[in-house]
């Protein structure tokens, strides 16, 4: 039998909103008095309900400021000082939100003290049934052994060792520990970290991985996140405790234990991906159609004549969440057996007269627009990187940069090539620096940044200031 995630503790949030939308609303019928008014600073009627306009703007600002102040965030991991911390918040923020619309009419003739009320026994009761289902969960999991998650944790340093005890002793968090592994000759682990990978093919059971990233390579680290993309399962990395943590993935308390894991990044949420997406097949559509659709068969004709082999160069390179994608271009080489991990080097003999010019002029990277089309790429967006270098690269960079970097498309351009940095690594800077454009631009996306970075990519390319290798 299929086992199956989700279960129902998701509905709790959706409840819960409901809830505190019906309180602030119905207590505000008992409470006010919703006269026919004008707004102080308009000279005009609005609706004669003042009360429906009321609901209105109090749904509308509830679920804007609890959004912000992240007021339904509330996990198994959270301690009830935070859910405290965070009704007091959301009581601050609500009572301007109150005495703002009081404030902008005259006929709500409502005393201050009465608002206070007001505020107070809306907040009693949203407190009450916040608190009143974290704990009946707590209760839940800790003695009938339900909602519980399932985890396997990677590793054996002193990270992993603090989760393993906080999960085994802290039954109410509901977290059920299915197999450790960490490469060590105790027999208190399942395995080591190469029998996790049977252990998880076996087992689709799992919730969530915890893995001390120190600890493994980099193509574990590729390995792992490609399991939990595929499998819908949560996976988290373990700091060690005297390291300085990164800012580029989120962080979590365990306890006082810091995890990390994925953040959802702004250009990965699902306005901003179907935008995205619209603008990617839109602008590959028209590069294929008005410029691969005449230049493929010319370069068939010209690349052939010079050197025999196909005109296309197939690739393997890491796309998002390092699943691995082919990726095209027009053929620049001659046609022999590459070395593994070689990238092409400036004066490079391999190269044919007319793979120069396609080299320099961007031209051969056109074939990635098919890419594109196919949704393994974008038109902008972090460039792939070889796999061979994939390895070699995180040794030289925090691999809590390099997963970020992995946590959204690759791009036929990029912030790090116009910025210079492409083509041949000469040094440690060249690769740093990319990674450092790469993760701003994640960081900053916009439609005008992706549509900016085009046009200079077209104008490094008409200028020739840069010859890519």
């Amino acid at each position: 039998m299929e086992y199956k995630r989700g279960r129902y503790s998701w509905l709790l949030r959706p409840i819960l909103i409901i809830f505190d939308l019906l309180v602030i609303n119905v207590l505000a019928f008992y409470f006010f008095n919703f006269n026919q008014s004008s707004l102080y600073y308009f000279d005009i009627e609005i609706l004669n309900n003042k009360h429906f306009l009321y609901v209105v703007y109090s749904i509308f600002f509830w679920m804007i400021s609890t959004s912000l102040l992240r007021f339904y965030e509330v996990y198994r991991y959270t301690s009830s000082i935070n859910i405290i911390s965070l009704i007091i918040k959301q009581f601050l923020a609500f009572g301007i939100i109150v005495y703002a619309f009081i404030g902008a009419f005259r006929s709500i003739d409502t005393p201050a003290f009465t608002t206070l009320k007001y505020l107070l026994l809306s907040f009693l009761f949203i407190s009450t049934a916040k608190l009143v289902s974290y704990y009946i969960l707590k209760s839940y999991r800790s003695f009938l052994k339900g909602n519980v998650r399932r985890v396997v944790i990677i590793g054996k340093g002193e990270g992993a060792q603090e989760l393993k005890q906080l999960f085994t002793k802290r039954k109410e968090l509901g977290y059920t520990i299915k197999a450790t592994f960490a490469n060590t000759d105790s027999k208190s682990y399942t395995g080591n970290i190469s029998d996790s990978f049977q252990f998880l093919s076996n087992d689709k059971s799992i919730d969530e991985i915890y893995c001390a990233i120190d600890e493994l390579t980099e193509k574990q680290v590729n390995d792992y996140v490609k399991y939990a993309e595929i499998n819908h399962c949560n996976i988290k990395f373990i700091p060690k405790t005297n390291k300085l943590l990164t800012s580029r993935l989120k962080t979590d308390y365990y306890n006082y234990l810091p995890v990390l894991s994925m953040p959802e990044v702004t250009l990965n949420n699902d306005f901003n991906k179907f935008i995205k997406r619209i603008f990617d097949v839109v602008f590959s559509s028209l590069i294929i159609i008005f410029i691969l659709s005449w230049l493929v068969p010319l370069l068939f004709i010209v690349i052939k004549l010079e050197s025999k082999g196909p005109l296309f160069y197939k690739h393997t390179r890491n796309g998002i969440n390092y699943k691995e994608f082919t990726c095209y271009k027009f053929r620049s080489l001659k046609t022999n057996k590459t070395i593994a991990g070689t990238y092409i080097t400036q004066n490079d003999k391999r190269v044919t007269k007319i793979g120069k010019f396609l080299r320099k002029t961007s031209l051969d990277e056109f074939p990635q627009f098919y890419n594109v089309l196919k949704g393994d790429m974008s038109v902008v967006g972090p460039r792939p990187h070889m796999l061979s270098y994939t390895d070699d690269y995180s040794k030289k960079i925090d691999k809590y940069n390099f997963i970020f970097r992995h946590n959204v498309k690759p791009g036929v351009t990029g912030l790090a090539q116009v910025k210079g940095y492409r083509g041949e690594i000469k040094n440690d800077e060249d690769i740093i620096n990319r990674i450092k454009y790469d993760n701003f631009y994640i960081e900053n996306w916009s439609l005008v940044l992706d549509i900016r970075i085009i046009f200079q990519t077209m104008i490094n390319v008409f200028k020739g200031q840069k010859e890519a290798y």
